[in-house]
């Protein structure tokens, strides 16, 4: 009887240590700190990349030109829209974290307005049109008097993986495109490749 109870409690033990020990282990870390687990694409690629092209975009002599030439004709920024960026990578890449983070830069740069498209605009537009029959006269929004965008910026992600042994390059090409919607005029093609990273896979015991 006492080596069955000794047994009994060695395995109430062991489960509970084994419960233990499955948990996971979490960290709060800060919302900037640059963290690779996989080597694939994450967040701070996201962030990195998007300041740099608009940076790049804002800076190219046509498109400061068009800006400038824009404001004394209209007496305002002109506004942009970010369109689609689609994802020609071998790996599954969630392309509306970059959209979000370029509408930032864009935002952020105080160069362009920016305005609110797909999904966002026509949620907009529904309550606009609940307004007209639900909301006082003089607080709803009026119909019609959206501000057009005059530019477009899309583009694309690729992704190259060279790999030797247990060792693993991955490269990737983000390329955007700011268009002038009204002329269909490209007005500025850009590049990023600056995101390159070497995975080296532990060596594995038998």
């Amino acid at each position: 009887m006492k080596k069955i109870t000794i047994f009994a409690v060695l395995l109430l033990s062991l489960g509970l240590f084994l419960t233990c020990s499955g948990n996971p282990r979490v960290t709060r870390i800060d919302a900037d700190t640059q963290v690779d687990l996989s080597g694939r694409w994450n967040d701070t690629d996201a962030r990195l990349v998007s300041n740099s092209l608009i940076t790049d975009c804002l800076n190219s002599p046509r498109v400061a030109q068009f800006i400038t030439e824009y404001i004394a004709a209209n007496g305002r920024l002109p506004a942009s829209l970010v369109g689609t960026f689609r994802n020609e990578s071998s790996e599954h890449i969630d392309t509306a974290i970059l959209s979000r983070a370029i509408e930032a830069a864009i935002v952020n740069s105080g160069r362009m307005d920016f305005v609110a498209g797909g999904d966002t605009r026509e949620e907009l537009r529904t309550e606009r049109q609940d307004q007209q029959w639900n909301a006082s006269e003089e607080s709803r929004s009026a119909l019609r008097n959206e501000t057009g965008a005059i530019l477009l910026l899309t583009g694309t992600v690729n992704s190259m993986v060279d790999q030797a042994g247990r060792t693993t390059v991955r490269s990737y090409f983000v390329t955007a495109e700011l268009t002038n919607i009204e002329t269909n005029t490209r007005l500025w093609i850009g590049e990023n490749n600056e995101i390159k990273k070497e995975i080296r896979q532990p060596n594995r015991r038998l």
